[in-house]
Parts: C-alpha cells; sequence; structure tokens
C-alpha cells in the first residue's frame, strides 16, 4: 500500500521524503557512534582521509600521533578503516585477547601481484592450506629440529663469507656489509631448499638479486593509494603497482628456472631430500586430498618469501646492530672481551657457544627493540566487529601493531633512544624474550600469525653477528654513522654500512670449508 501511495506523491514531496530518510540515518548513526565509540584518532582529509598524514615514514608518524590520540587510534584511510596498537598493552588485546577476529589479511596490491594472488604462508587466508604451509616450513626449515639437521649448511657458508672478507682485508678494501650478508643468507638458504648454493660468486647476479629483494620489501610496505581509495585503483596513480608487476615477472623467472633445474636433478637426492623435494613430493601425491596439497603457485609463493624474507629482514637486523656498535665502541669492547673469555682466539664462533654469551644475546635483543625488521608488523583485518578496550571496531578494519613505537615506548623502555644492551642483562628486563610471549619486544609479532621464521631468525642473527664481531675488528669506512631508515616491510638502513676489517684470529680460521 505504501508503495502504490507513492505512485500519487508529488516530485516535491519525494526529494522531502529522500531527505527526511537521509536525515533519519544520520541521526541514527551519530546516536549508535555515541553508544559505540570509535577509537580517537585524526580527522584528515575529505576522501583521502589521514593517508597525507603518514608521510614518507608511516612508523614514525604513526608513533607521534598516538602520543595525542593514545594507545589505540583510528584513522579513516581513504575509504578504510585503520586502527593502530601503539604499547605493548594495546598490542596484546589484538593479538592475544581478540587475536581468532583479526587472524587474515587485507587483500591488497602487493600480495595479490607479488605473492601470486596471496598464495604464499604470509599473506595466505588462515586455514587449511594456511596451516598445511606453515607446518611443511616448520618441519622441514623453520622448526627446532630442522634448524638443527640443517646447522653444517650454516657453519660451511660462513666458513665462505669469512673467507670473503678476510681476502677484503688483506686487499685494504671495505666490507659492503649489506651485500655480504645477502650473499651468505641466500646461500644458506639455497643449500635446504635446493640441495645447492644459489650464488657461487659475490657478481652481478647477486647484485642483481639483492636489489630485486630490497625493492620488493620497500614497495611492498608503500601506502599503495589503491588500495585504501579503490575506485581510484585503476589508475595507479603512484606506478606501484607497475613497478609491481614488472619486479613480480623478474622473481618468476628466477624461481621458474628454480624448479626446472631441480626436478631435473631430483633423481640424485634419494638418500636426502631437500625442502623442495618435499613439498614437489606433497604436490604430487594422488592418495592426499585438495586440502592437504600444495599447488605450483603455492610453492612459488612459498619460496618467495623464503628467499626475500629469510635474506632481507636477518641482513638487516644484523647491519643495524654493527652500526650501532661501531657508534658505540664500549659495546664492541665489551663484546669483544666476553667472546675471548668464552671462546678465545684460537678457533671461530660456533652456535653452542651462544648460550654462554649473555651480552651478545642482549645486543641482540637491543637491535630488535630499536630496529625491529617489521615497524609496523604486518596488516590484519577484522572480520566481525567487535569492542576492544571499550572501543567499537568495525568489521574489515585493517590492524596495525607499531612495534617500532612499542620498542620507543618510554613507559616500557628507559631511555628508548639510547642503544643500551646492558638493559637486557638487569632483573627488570633479562628474561623478555623477542620470540612472541612478551608484548613488550615483538619484533617478528605474536600470536598464531607471527613469524614462521622467529627461531630462524634469532639464530641467524645471533650466530652471524656473533662470528663477525669474534672474527674482526671493526673500523666505520667514513667520517659519520648515517642512522636514517628506510621504510617498507623491512626496516632497511637509508645509507649502507661499509666498514674495513682487521682479522683477530689465526688465518686458519678464515679458510672455507664445503
Amino acid at each position: 500500500m505504501v508503495f502504490a501511495h507513492a505512485m500519487f506523491l508529488s516530485v516535491t514531496e519525494i526529494i522531502a521524503l529522500i531527505s527526511l530518510c537521509i536525515l533519519i540515518n544520520f541521526l541514527v548513526q551519530i546516536i549508535l557512534s555515541k553508544r559505540r565509540p570509535l577509537p580517537p584518532g585524526p580527522r584528515g582529509f575529505p576522501v583521502v582521509g589521514a593517508l597525507p598524514l603518514l608521510g614518507r615514514m608511516p612508523h614514525v608518524a604513526l608513533a607521534k600521533m598516538a602520543k595525542t590520540y593514545g594507545p589505540i587510534m583510528y584513522l579513516k584511510v581513504g575509504s578504510r578503516d585503520m586502527v593502530v596498537a601503539s604499547t605493548p598493552d594495546a598490542a596484546k588485546l589484538f593479538l592475544k585477547t581478540f587475536e581468532s577476529n583479526f587472524l587474515n589479511r587485507p587483500i591488497h596490491a602487493g600480495p595479490t601481484i607479488l605473492a601470486y594472488n596471496s598464495q604464499d604462508m604470509v599473506f595466505a587466508p588462515y586455514g587449511p592450506r594456511w596451516r598445511l604451509l606453515r607446518k611443511l616450513s616448520n618441519l622441514h626449515m623453520l622448526g627446532g629440529k630442522a634448524l638443527d639437521d640443517w646447522a653444517d649448511f650454516r657453519a660451511a657458508e660462513l666458513g665462505h663469507m669469512l673467507e670473503a672478507m678476510h681476502q677484503s682485508s688483506v686487499r685494504g678494501e671495505a666490507v659492503v656489509l649489506g651485500e655480504i650478508l645477502v650473499y651468505a643468507m641466500a646461500n644458506m638458504i639455497g643449500r635446504i631448499i635446493l640441495s645447492r648454493r644459489v650464488f657461487a660468486t659475490r657478481g652481478r647476479e647477486l647484485n642483481e638479486f639483492k636489489d630485486m629483494v630490497v625493492e620488493l620489501m620497500t614497495t611492498a610496505g608503500y601506502f599503495n593509494i589503491g588500495d585504501f581509495i579503490h575506485w581510484m585503483g585503476w589508475m595507479d596513480l603512484q606506478g606501484i603497482e607497475k613497478g609491481m608487476r614488472k619486479l613480480h615477472k623478474k622473481f618468476d623467472d628466477l624461481i621458474s628456472r628454480m624448479l626446472d633445474e631441480h626436478l631435473e636433478s631430483r633423481h640424485k637426492r634419494k638418500n636426502r631430500p631437500d625442502f623442495l623435494d618435499v613439498m614437489l613430493a606433497n604436490r604430487d601425491d594422488i592418495n592426499s586430498s585438495e586440502e592437504e596439497k600444495l599447488t605450483t603457485t603455492n610453492i612459488k609463493a612459498l619460496l618467495l618469501n623464503l628467499f626475500t624474507a629469510g635474506t632481507d629482514t636477518s641482513s638487516s637486523a644484523v647491519e643495524w646492530a654493527l652500526a650501532e656498535m661501531l657508534k658505540n665502541p664500549d659495546i664492541m669492547r665489551k663484546a669483544h672481551d666476553e667472546m675471548d673469555r668464552v671462546i678465545g682466539r684460537n678457533r671461530r664462533l660456533v652456535e653452542s657457544d651462544i648460550p654462554k654469551l649473555p651480552y651478545l644475546q642482549a645486543i641482540c635483543k637491543e637491535t630488535f627493540r630499536k630496529h625491529p625488521s617489521t615497524p609496523l608488523n604486518l596488516p590484519r583485518i577484522s572480520a566481525e566487529a567487535c569492542t576492544v578496550d571499550g572501543y567499537y571496531i568495525p568489521k574489515n578494519t585493517r590492524l596495525s601493531v607499531n612495534i617500532w613505537a612499542i620498542g620507543r615506548d618510554p613507559q616500557v623502555w628507559e631511555n628508548p633512544s639510547d642503544f643500551n644492551p646492558e638493559r637486557f642483562l638487569s632483573e627488570k628486563y633479562a628474561k623478555i624474550d623477542p620470540k612472541g610471549n612478551d608484548f613488550e619486544l615483538i619484533p617478528f609479532g605474536a600470536g598464531r600469525r607471527i613469524c614462521a621464521g622467529t627461531r630462524m631468525g634469532v639464530v641467524m642473527v645471533e650466530y652471524i653477528l656473533g662470528t663477525l664481531v669474534h672474527s674482526f675488528d671493526w673500523k666505520f669506512d667514513g667520517e659519520e654513522m648515517d642512522m636514517e631508515e628506510t621504510f617498507g616491510l623491512a626496516l632497511q638502513k637509508a645509507v649502507p654500512l661499509a666498514a674495513m676489517v682487521t682479522p683477530r684470529l689465526p688465518p686458519t680460521c678464515y679458510l672455507a670449508s664445503n
């Protein structure tokens, strides 16, 4: 009857009716927002919202905003809702108390283009396929037993790295740390996944790979306008998506080559299959259901994860640690003193030495605190609307935990801008661990979607940093250390560290073994 009657309304009456409906809806939204208050946050601008406020260093900009708006902050970024947690307690609420509502990733251009439409382990939807990727990775590469099984490969690759550095010292050349770290780590990962070194020499191919890794980790961290203002996505105003497609093609060519070469030599590894053999066997298992099997795309995407995040995050942490030690010679001296007492100067450091080197471990923790590899945790998205600490969080809200801000929180850390490893030897902080249980220090995230490589990352950083410090005296090759950051998924040092090294051990300690 209402619809029939509406046919006889005048145009003026119809307009008035529509206006009344809009007004009622507006008033209802105001009433609901007062009953369900959003977290405080900046107002932003029409259309783009708070996007311009993030600037070139979003983690720093968001940390400054949190000082005004509080530990749980809401932003309208384009047409998307975003909530940011900036303290340990706030992070714990989202990543532990309400974790089940924040297990998935938002759909963005980065994982869609670079990560094979989110078919990898990092961005895959939470579910059976993600659990399978995680399970296989832990069993055969990233878990405790797997790490023990591949310890000889790590030692051998560090031998190659030390030999190359020793040769540089003999020639009087500075060591470019980022290059030599990527060389060692890519080869370590290659030997586990592919049963071979990825790079035989440090040449043009290695430099191209390093540039590709840095580009991926930087590009994937950009706040892409099209991700937040959907109707503008097709324009690709920043050119980000065009660059991603070109980069994806380079990585896909590289990974496809690896797969083809590996399949040709598969018969040689029947007695000791590597990680890629395990994944291929799973793919080809005719007795498994589709949910229990990987696709070729899953395998490619996982290889991309392991070769990029596995090399970049650990290498950047070691580079930041050495940069801080070169800025603070007393820290370097104390590390040398501890190692000389425990290890001496007649042999190389081995992994079993690390538990006896608390000062080295403290240096690594302090690096994770001040220079977290991932300054903003990889974003998550709310599956349903929820109320957190009295604040209404709408459905499909993007969650960012500002790990960088947590590490600089003066309510948690005394003099947080100082690099002070001794803090982790004090009673207050000694038991704090970076593996996701202590929300004051979560460089790898926390909860079910914590970085799968957390254990491996800690081992690699402690072992490689300890070996570099124990094996050489270091001298910065420049006037003043530049400590500026470059934002991305991983927090890069803007100016790569180059330093002169002088051997501290007998020459035989610098010979590579196979």
